[in-house]
């Protein structure tokens, strides 16, 4: 069908109707959009809108406003617990000074609200923030929670600075041990004999013909009868000659090796490295003034010998081929005459170390304190010497003090007296020492009487309380026998049948008395002793 063509005048018309349909439109839509603003609570009505330059207005958005919930945070206009902002609506829960969680909601306006809603806590107080701007009122969902319990930076700061102090402290105190350590070492050191010599100093000269019993006698007559050893240059000489031959014995402080020098049998006490204070004890006990006697070991040098990697401590002393009391008992019974001479020898020796003498340079009284058949050896003669000193206390009469080893061995378990055992013993008295060896040599003595022979019987050799405590008795077994239940050593019936086992048997019994008071003195046991070889017309 063929298009009609309109008149001029009816094209015009539609132009106008057109255009004012469109005004129509632009009105009605900016009228929908100023109502849309005021509903939302915006302020578009009085609002002043800019204009084009072509004198047209402009159109610009407001912005987006939040209705929230708000409590102990709500502004002075607010209505039901209301607020509104263009910002975000939020929920906080913060700590008073109380220990009590204080629940709080609000507005938060859109400056600045992205830090608030990040800052959870501070120095002061603990506090939890919630934000939110999905829906109105929606800060009702949230339900924020303390945070952990944080100590400050400040506390943290503190118990730094109270570790550091005590580190310092402790690190202090370390140190002046140490040197304090130090300090006394060097200091014992230096009251030490010197010993060790530089080794590129000569040794001192010994002529071939001289033995050790001239050495020994040549030093006593230049010393006045001192008797208190060698001089140290000769020691060190002798020690460093000497052959060793092969091991004699052992104990818990080292070896006993059988050694020769210039053909002369001595022996020698190697001691362990741990044992460093019992070999200067022993050293310096046989080296005291008037100390040299027949009945103590004789006593011949004292050396160290070593490198940078070992160290060996000698003590030579007299060689005596039937070795201890112990071994000689076992392997030999005795007769009256070898009995008596055998006590008798012993209780001299040992009186010879209690007894002070008095002089210019005069000899302390000393205490044995592990007195026992094995520290008791035997001479070729038939007599005994009393050896191993490193237990030895010695007794300061000028300031009236009890000088005891600072080492930590003690004596034999089986040996020790009821006061030593139950630990009632008195160490700063002196006499308490003396009358400990006592006990212990009247169980010697039982040792000695029970290897006589009378009327053709002897019994064999046992330890003391061989039938009542085990073979390695501990402390507790020695404390029921001795302290609780009182028992010593039993006699043979036979003793009671020969005056000499009789009377050997009454001095035995008052040198274990329980009482240390009560037991006889070592004096007053080598008075008895050298009555009965009277009597019995025994001459040493």
């Amino acid at each position: 069908m063929a298009a009609v063509p309109l008149p001029r005048e009816w094209a015009w018309q539609a132009v106008l109707v057109m255009t004012g349909l469109a005004s129509l439109i632009h009105v009605g839509h900016a009228n929908m959009l100023d109502a849309m603003l005021l509903r939302n609570g915006g302020k578009g009505g009085s609002e002043r809108w800019p204009e084009d330059s072509s004198g047209g207005t402009v159109t610009v958005l407001a912005p987006r406003m939040l209705w929230c919930h708000c409590y102990h945070h709500c502004p002075e206009d607010s209505v039901n617990n209301t607020c509104v902002t263009d910002g975000y609506c939020f929920t906080m829960v913060e700590e008073e000074e109380g220990g009590q969680a204080v629940l709080t909601a609000g507005c938060l306006g859109l400056a600045g609200s992205e830090f608030q809603c990040r800052d959870t806590w501070n120095v002061r107080s603990r506090r939890a923030l919630e934000c939110c701007t999905d829906q109105d009122y929606c800060n009702q969902n949230l339900h924020p929670t303390l945070p952990p319990l944080v100590s400050s930076d400040f506390a943290d700061s503190r118990i730094q600075y109270m570790a550091l102090f005590i580190s310092i402290t402790v690190c202090i105190v370390i140190l002046a041990l140490i040197l304090l350590f130090c300090y006394v070492r060097y200091k014992r050191q230096e009251s030490r004999p010197h010993y060790s010599i530089d080794l590129e100093q000569e040794e001192t000269y010994i002529p071939p013909g001289e033995s050790l019993k001239d050495l020994i006698e040549h030093s006593r007559s230049i010393g006045s009868g001192s008797g208190s050893g060698l001089p140290l240059l000769v020691q060190r000489t002798i020690a460093k000659q000497i052959q060793m031959v092969k091991q004699i014995g052992k104990g818990r402080y080292g070896e006993v090796w059988m050694g020769k020098w210039r053909g002369e049998r001595v022996a020698v006490k190697v001691f362990f490295t741990t044992e460093e204070e019992s070999w200067f004890r022993e050293t310096e006990i046989y080296q005291t003034f008037l100390m040299r006697h027949d009945n103590i070991l004789g006593f011949i040098a004292a050396d160290i010998k070593g490198t940078g990697s070992w160290t060996q401590l000698y003590l030579i002393t007299d060689y005596h081929e039937n070795g201890s009391l112990y071994d000689y008992l076992k392997s030999n019974t005795l007769d009256v005459k070898a009995l008596l001479k055998l006590a008798y020898s012993s209780i001299s020796g040992l009186c010879h170390l209690h007894t002070e003498i008095y002089g210019t340079q005069g000899k302390p009284a000393i205490a044995h304190r592990d007195l026992k058949s094995k520290n008791i050896l035997v001479k070729k003669n038939g007599s005994c010497c009393i050896a191993d000193l490193g237990l030895a206390v010695k007794f300061n009469s000028d300031s009236n003090e009890v000088d005891i080893p600072p080492n930590l061995r003690v004596g034999t378990k089986r040996y020790m007296p009821p006061e030593v055992l139950d630990e009632s013993l008195n160490r700063s008295y002196f006499q308490s020492f003396i009358m400990a060896d006592m006990y212990s040599f009247g169980l010697i003595m039982w040792e000695m009487a029970r290897r006589s022979t009378f009327g053709g019987i002897v019994e064999e050799y046992q330890l003391p309380y061989h039938d009542l405590v085990p073979t390695d008795p501990s402390y507790e077994d020695m404390q029921e026998v001795v302290c609780i239940k009182k028992q010593r050593p039993s006699f043979a019936n036979r003793w009671s049948s020969d005056e000499c086992l009789r009377q050997m048997g009454k001095l035995m019994s008052e040198c274990w008395a329980h009482s240390p008071a009560s037991r006889l003195t070592a004096l007053r046991v080598k008075k008895t002793l050298a009555k009965m070889l009277e009597s019995q017309d025994i001459k040493l």
